[in-house]
């Protein structure tokens, strides 16, 4: 796959759409969050390794908020600002920031109490936006965070450049998204279920952006020195409904199909029961049901520019005196 195919293969970004599927995700997220916090975790420890000491720091997709705690915790003199696009996830964090504060535990433990008691007064710094189109100005954060969200856009490749224009120059940007081999086992299950029912092959998964063409498409939107990783993370399952149950609780695929899902319909009941089946023939000798989860985890820095608005060259004071070695 290129680096820009995902602007053709992939449907396009709806927002209100991804707005209701994630107001609808809120109740039952809880139920599912040890994914996304345990990414997080993972996610901290590589940021240990990386020396930066932000003084705004942006949570994009910050979802219930679950992660501006420990940002808070690692940069207690940092702001630490988190946006959604869904209104019911940040009316989660709202809730949760406000009862730590009531009880003095949480992230506030870390501070100085004049300064504890400054930011429980200012209460929780949280916006509704959608993170490819962010209200603030250009270089407002020198710390851009992300944690398994990049993928709920079809066209990350439309994503990274606002990400870059929101951060300062050296800033840097860390975060986590899904591979292609995540969902695997669902994507096959409903390939299967088709097949067996005569049905024409639907996208059931979203199609997921490789690690390689991410790190294309970071220097291509003005980062530099991309680091990426990968690893593949497996949940087992007792039961084809559990599994399925929890592939709900975590998103639906974000995009319109022609045919709506046949949720009522007949043939909608035939192919759950097909995909049932299918995942039940993919049971392992210990009894469990696999769902495979590829993780990517990215971070680059802003690249300092080398044009201006109006397309003149800058040269850096250290890069003068730099020109290229010739042999003797």
């Amino acid at each position: 796959m290129s680096p820009t195919s995902p602007k053709t293969s992939r449907p396009a970004y709806d927002p209100r759409r991804l707005r209701a599927i994630f107001d609808r995700r809120a109740a039952a997220f809880d139920e599912v969050a040890f994914l996304p916090r345990e990414i997080a975790d993972r996610m901290r420890e590589r940021l240990e390794y990386i020396k930066v000491t932000p003084m705004r720091v942006l949570d994009a997709a910050c979802g219930a908020g679950s992660d501006l705690g420990r940002l808070r915790e690692r940069f207690p003199e940092a702001s630490v600002l988190g946006v959604d696009i869904s209104s019911a996830m940040l009316a989660r964090a709202r809730a949760a920031e406000a009862a730590e504060a009531e009880n003095g535990a949480g992230w506030r433990r870390f501070l100085p109490s004049t300064l504890a008691r400054a930011f429980g007064a200012r209460g929780p710094q949280l916006a509704q936006a959608d993170f490819s189109a962010l209200p603030f100005a250009g270089g407002a954060f020198e710390l851009l965070w992300s944690n398994l969200a990049l993928h709920w856009h079809s066209r990350p490749d439309a994503v990274l450049p606002e990400w870059q224009r929101v951060l300062k120059v050296n800033g840097l940007l860390m975060f986590s998204t899904f591979g292609p081999d995540t969902l695997r086992e669902l994507a096959a299950a409903y390939r299967e279920a088709e097949r067996t029912l005569g049905l024409a092959p639907m996208p059931h998964t979203i199609d997921f952006v490789d690690m390689h063409d991410l790190g294309d498409m970071l220097v291509e939107s003005g980062f530099e020195i991309p680091v990426m990783d990968q690893e593949v993370l497996t949940i087992t399952y007792g039961s084809p409904e559990s599994l399925l149950a929890d592939v709900t609780r975590w998103g639906a695929y974000p995009f319109e199909r022609a045919d709506a899902e046949q949720s009522v319909s007949a043939a909608g009941a035939a192919l759950r029961g097909a995909v049932h089946r299918a995942l039940e023939a993919l049971r392992r000798d210990d009894g469990t049901i696999p769902l495979t989860f590829e993780v990517i985890y990215g971070h680059a820095w802003k690249a300092v520019p080398r044009t201006t608005a109006d397309g003149h060259g800058i040269v850096r004071l250290e890069d003068i005196g730099r020109g290229p070695k010739r042999g003797r």
